[in-house]
């Protein structure tokens, strides 16, 4: 595949999290595509890769507003809101592929810290070229039920280590896929890897029967991956210990649900 053309002129006027926030100043913002509730969607002030459509969605007025720490409600409405953005975009037919994802956290790739998802239109690359299904399948974490997605950790991750995938088989389950992505995201935040992750990147697919969104924490990259493309699991004795970590960290906020529909 043909690498993306990234554009260090743009890029180095991109603001970062030294300077004002651009998304806590609604009135400053231009090109806004559409505004639900407390969502925004708009085009992206610095489009740095070349012969793409960038956009993004200011998910909250919060600037330190997070999926960990919005509502299952709030959340759910979100996802929502995301997929019909990215189903609008390719609804076009102007792009080769268009692509979902979101960055948290110094190690991600993002540059700003209030909450948002970018959604990218390729004019002549077909973003999903190298994914195999086998990336998006794995040991099974939790099966797919009337109250929850499925979730298994892959076996053949793109990157490395753990990579959870959240699958549900239709687009009304689309709550289903929310709460999985929350719960998931929170337990990276603060029960896994004894509290020692602190970023993590989140994207969205949509294949045939399947509505997936994979939750990759972040960390400094492995050489064997930046000099083989090799990637790594973790052992059997490590992920028995990761499921029993996140089944831990979800019954209390499965509790916390029950609360919040009461």
């Amino acid at each position: 595949m043909t690498p993306l053309e990234f554009i260090p002129a743009i890029a180095q006027q991109k603001p970062t999290n030294q300077d004002a926030c651009p998304f806590c100043n609604l009135a400053s913002l231009e090109k806004i595509i559409d505004q639900t509730g407390d969502f925004l969607w708009l085009d992206n002030k610095y489009p740095t890769i070349k012969d793409t459509y960038q956009t993004l969605v200011i998910e909250s007025q919060e600037h330190l507003g997070d999926i960990s720490n919005y509502s299952y409600a709030y959340n759910r409405r979100l996802f929502n809101y995301l997929w019909d953005c990215f189903d609008k975009l390719q609804a076009t037919g102007a792009y080769q592929s268009v692509v979902m994802f979101r960055n948290f956290g110094p190690r991600s790739g993002g540059s700003l810290r209030h909450p948002h998802t970018q959604i990218i239109g390729f004019d002549h690359v077909d973003a999903y070229e190298q994914l195999e299904e086998a990336n998006f399948l794995g040991k099974e974490l939790l099966a797919e039920t009337t109250a929850s997605p499925e979730i298994t950790l892959s076996r053949q991750p793109l990157i490395g280590f753990s990579e959870f995938n959240v699958l549900v088989s239709k687009r009304q389950a689309l709550a289903k896929l929310a709460d999985g992505v929350k719960e998931l995201v929170g337990y990276l935040m603060t029960a896994y890897f004894n509290g020692r992750c602190d970023s993590y990147n989140l994207f969205f697919y949509e294949r045939p029967g399947k509505f997936i969104c994979k939750v990759v924490p972040r960390f400094i990259a492995s050489p064997y991956y930046i000099g083989y493309k090799l990637p790594q699991v973790d052992d059997a004795v490590r992920q028995a210990e990761v499921k029993a970590e996140f089944f831990a960290y979800r019954a209390q906020l499965r509790k916390d649900l029950l609360d919040e529909e009461a």
